[in-house]
């Protein structure tokens, strides 16, 4: 996982994004022109040193639709996590949909980006 990207994409998770089950006819947010779909079938973990970053990326895959578990020892936290049903998020630019599409797949998830 690139940490250095985390808390733009959580930011902007918080800000401009709307998770919605793929298969639902949700309406995308009335300023996203763009759509990334997702999914990780199996478990993926995440190491953390850092308590706050692991708590704050939890949320974020919360955010997503995403099981999620967490467990701390030896002075690390673990972050798992599995979204089995694809989902999507729509975006308000290209960029934003290709930047979350890189977050995605660097932490475990199919993507799929329709325009």
């Amino acid at each position: 996982m690139n940490r250095r990207l985390f808390p733009l994409f959580a930011a902007a998770l918080a800000l401009t994004v709307a998770a919605s089950p793929a298969s639902a006819a949700a309406p995308a947010d009335a300023y996203a022109d763009e759509v990334v779909a997702y999914r990780a079938e199996k478990w993926q973990s995440a190491h953390f040193d850092d308590a706050e970053k692991a708590q704050k990326h939890a949320a974020t895959l919360k955010k997503l639709g995403c099981e999620v578990k967490t467990g701390a020892h030896g002075g690390h936290t673990d972050v798992s996590h599995r979204c089995p049903e694809w989902r999507e998020i729509s975006l308000k630019t290209h960029e934003k949909a290709h930047q979350w599409e890189d977050w995605l797949k660097a932490n475990g998830f199919e993507t799929r980006h329709a325009h």
